[in-house]
């Protein structure tokens, strides 16, 4: 089997029990190029209730042969499947490419290579994910399984096509369950051509499956009756739908992982150079269409003005390397489309209503397609929406602060919870301000990064679980305790 499938042949239709089949629904997506606006397809499938119920009773045919197979046998399949991922590397990102925007290079070469890394990962712990046991003194022998759940589902983000099916996909194959696949209805294209490669690894029918759609096609998944799980990742308005839908359907278990305000704090103390680049990408990379972009940056008043200059002559640097996606030399593409441009535009014109000033950028780059400039906010009040709501965009705050007290309270004072940043020479000050973090993770000279080995995952309404190491396996078990008595 060739794996055939590019820009002028995409994928179009749902993969169901191993086969490419034609949506039950009478409604199609329809997706346009973010770089030029112009129209890429108006007839993708749709799927419906007929398509996710015929989804899910595949999946359960399949179940009881997937979660028995051998885990040498099953470990080999995943990792077949991330040999043939990495194979057609250059195919899939341009997949996503196309209606998502992000250059190769500076993107999409990384979110496949994270996806195959995942089924790796994942599949290396299929014969080390262990259960546990208690001795018998008490005359009971305990023991304790971890047991797949069986039917379940991923909702994937459009600013990660193809990363997020590998944090999603991976643990939920790897423990024994079925998995079906719902990628965003804004890039479709990438996830929808991994049916070829799930046939090829040896994947049996029904146990890897992909349902293009949109938000009704995730409400359908969440409140199946018979999938057991849904795990999402995307906003906090859709996250607390899908909870609520979970909860009064079969009490499905739920993994979110949702939005993200992130601080970075910079003291005094700072190797200068250092925080500026690491907040500088941090804000750029993928168009800061990012959960964990580092959107406010606050800098102790002793090196403010030092900072801000470096700081706008970064952004400025990286206004230089927006661009065409399908061009050489190009790191920062448009936004994904012209909703979302609409969006961020919305928001730095609010900002600018509201007193704030804009340091660098704040405009629409060339006069088609979805570009902007990288932009910095000073002088912001700290009620204001673009202090307090995400943006998802190429867009920060940037305030001046005295004490660490001060800031800490500053940091804290949201509701969300996903990453957040420190940066100082003093470790004792970095593990203390780390430790009074309200946040999922914490970088110390650093900001906006995750690992496959550690939790990935926010507090408070930024999520709910953890995504990534053997955290990521636990999601998707249930704990079986067997007891056993010794002296009958």
């Amino acid at each position: 089997m060739s794996f055939d499938w590019s820009i002028k042949n995409l994928p179009k239709q749902i993969f169901i029990n191993n086969e490419y089949v034609a949506s039950k629904s009478s409604k199609t997506l329809t997706l346009n190029n973010p770089a030029d606006g112009s129209l890429i397809a108006d007839d993708v499938a749709l799927a419906g209730e007929q398509d996710v119920d015929a989804a899910v009773a595949g999946a359960e045919k399949a179940f009881p042969v997937w979660k028995k197979l051998g885990a040498t046998e099953r470990r080999n399949i995943m990792f077949k499947f991330a040999e043939l991922i990495e194979k057609y590397t250059q195919e899939i990102a341009e997949l996503s490419r196309v209606s998502l925007g992000a250059p190769f290079k500076a993107f999409g070469a990384f979110e496949i290579g994270l996806c195959a890394e995942a089924f790796k990962y994942n599949a290396g712990y299929i014969d080390k994910f262990g259960g546990e046991s208690w001795p018998q003194e008490d005359g009971f022998l305990k023991i304790v399984r971890n047991e797949p759940l069986g039917v379940t589902a991923g909702i994937v983000p459009w600013n990660g096509p193809v990363g997020t099916i590998g944090l999603k996909a991976a643990p939920a194959l790897a423990t024994g369950n079925c998995f079906i696949l719902k990628p965003s209805e804004k890039t479709p294209f990438s996830s929808l051509a991994l049916g070829t490669l799930i046939k090829e690894a040896g994947f049996p029918p029904g146990v890897f499956q992909i349902l293009s759609g949109d938000g009704s096609t995730g409400a359908l998944l969440a409140s199946h009756m018979r999938i057991r799980k849904v795990s999402f990742t995307g906003s906090i308005t859709t996250g607390k739908k899908i909870q609520e839908m979970a909860a009064k359907s079969n009490l499905k278990r739920v993994t979110l992982e949702l939005g993200g305000k992130s601080p970075a704090v910079v003291f005094d103390d700072c190797n200068l150079e250092n925080a500026i680049m690491w907040t500088a990408n941090a804000i750029t990379a993928n168009t800061g269409q990012v959960c964990f972009a580092a959107s406010r940056v606050y800098v102790q008043e002793g090196i403010y003005d030092k900072f801000i200059e470096g700081y706008k002559e970064a952004m400025r640097n990286k206004a230089k390397e927006v661009g065409d996606p399908e061009k050489e030399g190009t790191n920062i593409g448009p936004l994904v489309d012209e909703a979302q441009f609409n969006r961020v535009q919305g928001f730095i014109e609010r900002g600018q209503k509201s007193g704030a000033t804009i340091a660098v950028g704040g405009q629409r780059i060339g006069d088609k397609g979805f570009y902007l400039e990288p932009t910095v906010f000073t002088d912001v009040d700290i009620n204001s929406e673009i202090h307090c709501e995400e943006i998802f965009g190429p867009v920060s705050v940037v305030k001046s602060f005295k004490t660490e007290e001060e800031i800490l309270k500053l940091s804290n004072d949201t509701n969300f919870g996903l990453m957040a940043g420190v940066f100082t020479q003093d470790i004792n000050k970095a593990l203390r301000v780390a430790s009074e973090f309200e946040s999922g993770m914490v970088g110390i000279n650093c900001v906006s990064l995750m690992f496959l080995v550690a939790p990935f995952g926010g507090s408070k309404e930024s999520g709910l679980g953890r995504e990534c190491g053997i955290h990521a396996l636990r999601a998707f078990t249930e704990p079986k305790t067997i007891m056993i008595n010794m002296n009958y």
